[in-house]
């Protein structure tokens, strides 16, 4: 079997470099990542989770990852829960979508609520936990949009309908 190779080249009627199949004129595009991910509550306290893997390793994040092919975005926030944290979710709303183009990624955030049961760090966690909003380790999170749906999700806590937030005012710039 032959092996395909790829050149760079801007494809007819495109206005970008994409890699072209040298043998059938395949384009191979390359898109930005999806990543969903929840604020989970249980009464007053969010869950966390202390990574096991790089990026951040060591830091707190809310229970997030990309999504798999075949899944929704809402079951892959569900999954994601699951695998991080093995807290059933109930989704209750979009939080927010960030754009994040530095690193091609879209992050889409879910307000959700513990369904039931405990919560026990998965493979990709150190530790797991519920934290009130004045214990949340703020120094330690891992990542701008952690901090940005952790901020976004304390301004609609009490509501059950709301516009979804995107990106701060202001940070677009910062994380190109």
């Amino acid at each position: 079997m032959a092996r395909e190779s790829f050149s760079l080249k801007i494809p007819d009627g495109d206005d970008k470099e994409r890699r072209v199949c040298d043998t059938c004129s395949f384009i191979d595009y390359v898109n930005p990542k999806i990543v969903a991910g929840s604020v989970v509550t249980r009464g007053d306290e969010i869950l966390l989770c202390r990574r096991a893997i790089q990026p951040r390793m060591g830091f707190w994040t809310l229970p997030a990852g990309f999504m798999e092919e075949g899944e929704t975005v809402e079951e892959a926030a569900m999954r994601e829960a699951l695998e991080e944290a093995e807290a059933d979710i109930r989704i209750e709303a979009l939080l927010a979508v960030y754009s994040i183009p530095r690193i091609s990624q879209v992050q889409i955030m879910f307000k959700a609520q513990l369904a039931g049961g405990t919560v026990a760090a998965g493979p990709e966690s150190l530790e797991v936990g519920f934290f009130k909003w004045t214990d949340i380790p703020w120094k330690e999170l891992a990542f701008p949009s952690v901090y940005w749906a952790l901020k976004h999700y304390d301004q609609i806590k009490d509501q059950t309908t709301f516009v979804p937030f995107g990106n701060p005012d202001g940070v677009d710039e910062m994380v190109r």
